[in-house]
């Protein structure tokens, strides 16, 4: 799913394509056998006139998409489990696959993947398929794929004596103090202490594996580490402790960038360029800096065919059919999602895209966040832990202790 953070969605309240009928509200006719019911969310929906028309030429199935805002699909979704009834086919964020598949939402399409080619997992970025699969079984296919890189301004770093991006977490904390210390109320590095994804890939990074036997890392040596890695930022002025108030014009762009490195994903490249073309040929895209390894966070969506719906067959072919390479490659061009497909980055339109290709290099590696239904609880809850934390002296050792102790109520509760 597209968003973290302060990453951005515009979401329609209700831009319906063609009004979805129920998946199992009554029981299929002649007239209705051949046509799918389809949840698309977010703006992305809008753009699937042309799909639903291909779709219907390739296999005579007809879709009726309904658009549904990301902020309202959460709710919809667990009305359709308790009722029953929903669509025949649901567009599934990535964070949410766990959930459902165990609230048995979602058809394991396991007996499918021979008889479609397209849905074999072994086509996808790894982290990708993991989010689909759960107890052995496979409730999903993915569709595209999102992470984070390092963006940075080229010129600004190179005045300061760096030719080249940070590559690990040392270079990346001495870049940023030596940015930051450009003059007053500049910085090195946007770190957004208000993106609950952010503490948990730096965990990774430091050889944390989040869980264990069903017992949470947090406040173990990785862990903590990472979190003091963190606050070292914020300590020393590299990077801004408060939301600036600042548009990407201010804060990027700008002969003197007041923020002149920043983590986040591929839909920045089409704002940047969009919204600054003065910085065109000074700014680039770089993978994460590494500790132990460089792991971003995979985001994205998955397609997944829900459980109750009578149209199995009809709805596994609209699976099938948006896995396919060349219709990726298109939803790409529409929509500037990355195809989840790993073959898409040897397609000439993106084999020398420089910026594509380093985000095909950061999703070989990348990984879903954790794949259990309490996660948005207990990463919300790390803002306030966190708050704490940069604001003051608070013991960082103590603070997880306790952080450590609240999440695991809230998994334990949730298993």
């Amino acid at each position: 799913m597209k968003k973290f953070g302060v990453f951005f969605f515009v979401v329609l309240a209700s831009a319906v394509l063609v009004l979805s009928g129920c998946g199992k509200g009554a029981s299929s006719s002649d007239s209705d056998k051949d046509v799918l019911s389809v949840w698309a969310m977010g703006d992305e929906a809008t753009q699937f006139k042309t799909i639903a028309d291909d779709f219907k030429k390739e296999t005579g199935i007809t879709l009726k998409v309904q658009a549904i805002p990301w902020g309202n699909a959460h709710d919809k979704l667990l009305t359709a489990v308790a009722s029953k009834s929903g669509p025949d086919v649901i567009q599934m964020g990535s964070s949410w696959m766990s959930e459902f598949s165990k609230a048995k939402a979602l058809l394991p399409i396991d007996e499918y993947i021979n008889k479609y080619p397209n849905l074999d997992p072994k086509r996808f970025y790894k982290g990708a398929v993991e989010s689909t699969q759960f107890d052995g079984k496979t409730y999903g296919v993915p569709w595209y794929s999102e992470t984070r890189v390092l963006y940075y301004r080229t010129d600004t770093l190179k005045k300061a004596g760096f030719n080249e991006p940070p590559k690990t977490w040392d270079e990346l904390a001495k870049v940023s103090k030596k940015l930051g210390d450009r003059g007053d109320d500049l910085y090195g590095l946007n770190l957004d202490p208000k993106e609950p994804t952010m503490p948990f890939m730096l965990a990774r990074q430091n050889g944390s594996e989040l869980v264990k036997d069903d017992k949470l890392l947090f406040n173990q040596a990785p862990f903590v580490e990472a979190v003091e890695y963190m606050d070292s930022f914020y300590k020393n002025g590299s990077s801004p402790t408060s939301n600036l108030g600042l548009n990407l014009v201010q804060s990027f762009g700008g002969d003197e960038p007041i923020i002149p490195m920043f983590v986040s994903g591929p839909w920045m490249i089409d704002t940047i360029n969009t919204t600054i073309p003065d910085v065109k040929g000074k700014w680039n895209v770089a993978v994460l800096p590494k500790k132990e390894n460089n792991i971003s966070i995979l985001g994205g969506a998955n397609w997944s065919v829900f459980n109750y719906t009578d149209k199995k067959e009809n709805a596994v072919k609209f699976l099938d059919y948006m896995s396919d390479t060349k219709h990726q490659l298109e939803w790409m061009k529409q929509t500037k999602s990355l195809p989840a497909v790993t073959e898409a980055a040897d397609d000439k339109s993106l084999k020398d895209d420089k910026i594509y290709q380093v985000f095909n290099e950061q999703l070989k590696t990348a990984q879903p966040a954790m794949l259990t239904p309490s996660f948005d609880q207990f990463s919300q809850n790390f803002i306030n832990t966190f708050e704490e934390i940069y604001k003051s002296d608070t013991d960082i050792q103590k603070a997880m202790d306790k952080f450590n102790e609240q999440s695991q109520a809230i998994y334990d509760s949730k298993k």
